[in-house]
């Protein structure tokens, strides 16, 4: 519980403040409250970092009760990583790159999908950045969390293959009824396809909006599925 907004944390850690959440009653109908709030929400959005602090403070400070406001920073929400791209990557902010989707489990590993408005700009080497400058940078934000960026395809079959990388994919047969979709792969490649505690197509299936069914392929005919993004959850 905090009566002020106090920022801790790594170089970084101001930008959280998108993600913030005042939680408990409904706010004051106050004017000036609703004024100094609301003209902290907009320095913020214009990255005028010191300028919202303060604004926050002001509106803390004029709030007509005593009860303590608590604030919530989290690192956990899906949306913080796109916030970070957007910070790090200048294609991202000014919309030449798109993030389409993000499947995270914090602290271990995020899955996002881009793609370029301009074919001159390659989407996956702007989010990486010259010698993987920019994406190290996210990377040390979360705290060594794995980031893997998915090119994004609006053709399902292609989306997938690129959603389970670095896994090798032989063949995808769509579900014609429901959006689950089965995956052959090489015995070499079963194991990086599911993933660490079936990570890798818990996230690509998440990522894809697909049941994701892991098939291994042995000497030309597929075996019974092995893992399916339901079941790994």
């Amino acid at each position: 519980e905090l009566d002020r907004i106090r920022v801790v944390g790594k170089k970084n850690a101001v930008r959280i403040f998108e993600l913030l959440a005042v939680k408990g009653e409904k706010p004051p109908l106050d004017e000036k409250f609703l004024e100094e709030y609301r003209a902290a929400i907009e320095r913020f959005k214009e990255r005028r970092w010191q300028e919202s602090l303060e604004g926050f403070e002001r509106a803390l400070d004029l709030k007509p009760d005593d009860k303590p406001t608590m604030i919530y920073l989290s690192r956990a929400h899906e949306e913080f990583v796109r916030r970070l791209f957007q910070l790090e990557v200048p294609e991202i902010n000014d919309g030449t790159v798109l993030i389409k989707g993000i499947a995270r489990e914090p602290g271990y590993r995020t899955k996002l999908t881009v793609t370029s408005t301009n074919e001159k700009v390659d989407c996956l080497g702007a989010c990486v950045g010259v010698r993987g400058s920019r994406i190290r940078n996210v990377v040390d934000e979360l705290n060594g969390e794995n980031v893997d960026i998915v090119r994004w395809s609006e053709e399902p079959k292609e989306l997938i293959k690129n959603a389970l990388k670095p896994a090798e994919v032989q063949e995808i047969q769509l579900g014609t009824a429901e959006k689950r979709a089965k995956v052959h792969v090489s015995k070499e490649q079963l194991s990086l396809a599911i993933g660490k505690g079936g990570q890798n197509v818990r996230l690509a299936g998440k990522l894809v909006g697909y049941e994701l069914d892991i098939e291994k392929i042995s000497g030309g005919k597929g075996e019974k599925p092995r893992k399916t993004a339901e079941e790994t959850q």
